[in-house]
Order: structure tokens, then sequence, then C-alpha cells
């Protein structure tokens, strides 16, 4: 119990309360408003770049929709104005494929697939290419805003072309080995 009180003496002295006040105190002080002025820098650059993600992310999809939307009315464009959709299309295939975002390369692989097909089907523009260009938009807005559940669809999309394209490679090869039959049966039955 006495080295409580001489504790207390020895704090309440005058030496002590002057050193307290003139120094510690203000230490202290400081101290907390670094913490607190660092806390709020930090909050600010985490905002300051989430949002200089979204708009680059924005940016990037709005580039490729607009590609898209050439790329449904191909054939009626001019060939200039084709070549600069070429340019715009592959300069946005090359944005979103920057993206630190996940399945990034993804998307742009669907995106590049999905306006070839928009070049491909635009001779005979109808209501089934403006639904094509609907479901486009709609497909890229929604990976911008959340890009780990668009991917999955964009990998299965992805997996069933890959899928096509080989079952059409092979039906091709066969009617090609077919053909190649025929011209030799006919070449020695003449």
């Amino acid at each position: 119990m006495q080295w409580w009180n001489d504790f207390l003496s020895f704090f309440s002295s005058d030496d002590v309360q002057t050193a307290l006040t003139s120094a510690v105190i203000p230490f202290v002080a400081i101290l907390v408003a670094g913490i607190v002025a660092a806390a709020i820098g930090r909050g600010s650059t985490k905002r300051l770049l989430t949002l200089n993600d979204r708009e680059t992310r924005i940016a990037a999809v709005a580039t490729m929709i607009g590609a898209a939307r050439r790329a449904s009315v191909w054939n009626t464009l001019p060939l200039p104005e084709q070549q600069h959709a070429d340019h715009v299309a592959s300069e946005a295939d090359v944005r979103v494929r920057l993206l630190a975002v996940p399945g990034s390369g993804l998307a742009a692989d669907w995106a590049a697939h999905e306006i070839a097909a928009m070049k491909k089907n635009s001779v005979s523009f109808s209501f089934q290419a403006e639904q094509s260009l609907i479901e486009f938009r709609d497909r890229m807005v929604t990976w911008q805003a959340r890009p780990g559940r668009a991917r999955k669809l964009f990998k299965s999309d992805l997996e069933s072309w890959a899928y096509e394209d080989a079952q059409n490679k092979s039906d091709i090869v066969s009617q090609q080995q077919a053909w190649a039959a025929a011209q030799v049966k006919n070449e020695t039955g003449s």
C-alpha cells in the first residue's frame, strides 16, 4: 500500500505535472491526429482508386458495346466505316483484356465471338439482330457490375461454341474425305 501512496505523491508533484502537460499530452495528441489523418487519407485513396477502376471498366464496356452496335449494321456501312469499326472493335478488345477484373479475357473472347456473329448476320438486319445487340449489351453491363457471376456464363458459352466448332470441323473433314474418295472412285471407274 505504501508503494501506491508513493506513486500517487510522485504523480501529483509539480515536476511530473509540468512534464505531462508540456510533453506527454501534446505527443499523444499529435500521435492520435497522425493516425486519424492516415486513416482518412487511406480511405480517400481507396475510394479514388475504386472510382478510377470503375470509370475505366465503364469506358471499356461502352466502347465494346459501340463496336457491337456497328457490327449489327455491318452490311450497311461503307468500307471506310467498316475499317474504322474494326479498329474500334480491336481497341475495345484490348481495353477489356487489360482491365484488372477477373474474367476480362473471357469477356473479351466472348465479345469478339459475338461481334463476329453480328457481322456475319448483319446481311439480314432484323428483329433478331436487335435482340442480339440488346443481349450483348446486357451481358457486358452485367459483367462490368458483377464480373464473377458473368464470368461463369461467358465460360460456358465459349466452351459450347468450341464444342460446336469442333463438331463442324470434324463434319467438314469427313465430307472432304468422302468427296476425295468419290473423286478417286470416279477417276478409277472412268
